[in-house]
């Protein structure tokens, strides 16, 4: 955590002092998560529900408030209501209150059968499910951060490599454009080298396109400003091979970890707790009361209690429990279908993975791949000293090419898949 809050500190003086300049920052992948944890403001927005879910039980523990009515207050009164006289009723204090009659209630709802603790513990489910729901976002969006890193890995990796070529085709072409205004070598040969310049070119501006659109992603998910340009060092992590994998190992993690299959299973728990509520309704709840009445019978100052209750003679919550106990098998086999779905998502990604694992291996354990680089420097140096022919040379620079992309995308496709894995499962595989 020191890490990335100097990572923030840094962003902060890049952003201040550097507001109109593009300013570059070099992170690791380790780095760019501990950012997105505290930066990301829709992972942040989600968190708040959690604190939305907790305000809902405190204000489920809430008693209702008690109710207080005055009424039969005259305002008023005349000389015949009077009989005569000047002062039929005498004042509270002072003048105030006189030939004035009122009554005053106080009244107070209590609920029954525990309403109260049964809509608490609804409340509790609903923060569970609102912290599952934020898990999943959690999950979502962090795929989704490391699907961009491993992109931009990728195009960072296969600039340089068609860069490398750019540059060296750019040599060629210097040489042979000298070549052919002395008259030394034919016209075509020195077009031919500027059409594959070109090409390489035309494929670099895309790839920096695609590079760009990569940068604008994975900027969003951090919350940074525009004129930073985010390079992430690569770290190359172990994978971890397939064969030291179960699958039946695999589902015990997701059943554990999946906060989708959590929150399916929260919301039965839920169904059962709002069963044990509408049942609790059956049991009406009652009002007790206290009145004061100033000179409005045959007492002049009368206190009295009541207490009044709903006779539940036709009503008994008949439709809300039948609807509740309806909603309950219903999400159980909602959670069947979901846990259906989650076995087979986890069979196709480990199955996917393997094969991609499989073939990296065999490109890793390839010695030709690792001399390529050497290799188009003899044949460029070859092609000047005219020892292998055009020809030769540019299809060469094709398969030096594919082959480098073939690579870059192994090890890319290697770590999404594994990233799928995860993502299927909940948890990432140590």
């Amino acid at each position: 955590m020191r890490r990335y809050s100097c990572v923030l500190i840094c962003l902060c003086l890049f952003t201040s002092l550097f507001a109109l300049d593009n300013k570059i920052i070099r992170l690791t992948q380790k780095e760019i998560e501990g950012l997105f944890l505290t930066q990301n403001l829709e992972l942040l927005a989600e968190q708040m529900n959690i604190d939305v879910a907790e305000a809902a039980i405190v204000q489920a523990k809430l008693w209702e408030n008690p109710s207080l009515s005055i009424s039969e207050v005259n305002l008023w009164s005349t000389s015949s209501q009077r009989e005569g006289e000047d002062v039929m009723i005498p004042p509270l204090f002072g003048s105030f209150g006189k030939n004035t009659e009122f009554s005053l209630e106080l009244s107070q709802l209590i609920r029954t059968a525990n309403k109260r603790g049964k809509l608490v513990r609804m409340e509790k489910v609903s923060k569970e499910m609102a912290i599952a729901q934020f898990e999943e976002v959690l999950r979502g969006l962090k795929t989704e951060l490391r699907n961009s890193i491993y992109e931009l890995v990728f195009a960072q990796s296969y600039k340089e490599v068609l860069g490398h070529q750019s540059h060296s085709l750019k040599q060629l072409t210097d040489v042979y454009a000298r070549q052919v205004k002395e008259g030394n070598l034919a016209k075509s040969e020195w077009l031919r080298l500027q059409s594959a310049l070109f090409e390489i070119d035309n494929e670099k501006m895309e790839v920096e396109t695609e590079w760009n659109a990569l940068q604008k992603n994975l900027k969003v998910l951090l919350h940074l400003p525009p004129e930073v340009i985010v390079e992430v060092i690569s770290d190359q992590q172990e994978k971890v091979d397939p064969e030291q994998l179960a699958l039946a190992e695999l589902i015990d993690l997701a059943t554990d970890h999946r906060p989708d299959l959590r929150l399916a299973g929260l919301q039965t728990s839920l169904m059962e707790r709002s069963l044990a509520f509408e049942r609790a309704q059956r049991v009406p709840d009652l009002t007790i009361s206290a009145n004061y009445d100033r000179y409005g019978g045959v007492w002049k100052d009368f206190i009295g209690f009541g207490v009044s209750v709903d006779l539940p003679f036709w009503n008994r919550n008949q439709g809300n429990i039948k609807a509740a106990r309806i909603q309950i098998e219903q999400s159980r086999l909602e959670v069947r279908q979901q846990e259906n779905i989650v076995w087979n998502e986890i069979a196709e990604a480990f199955n996917n993975y393997s094969l991609v694992y499989r073939f990296h291996s065999r490109i890793v354990e390839n010695p030709l791949l690792d001399e390529l680089d050497g290799m188009m420097e003899v044949y460029t140096r070859n092609l000047m000293e005219r020892n292998i022919s055009m020809l030769e040379y540019i299809d060469f620079m094709e398969a030096y090419k594919s082959n480098k992309e073939t690579m870059l995308n192994a090890s890319k496709n290697l770590s999404r898949q594994l990233e799928e894995l995860q993502y299927t499962i909940g948890t990432d595989i140590k």
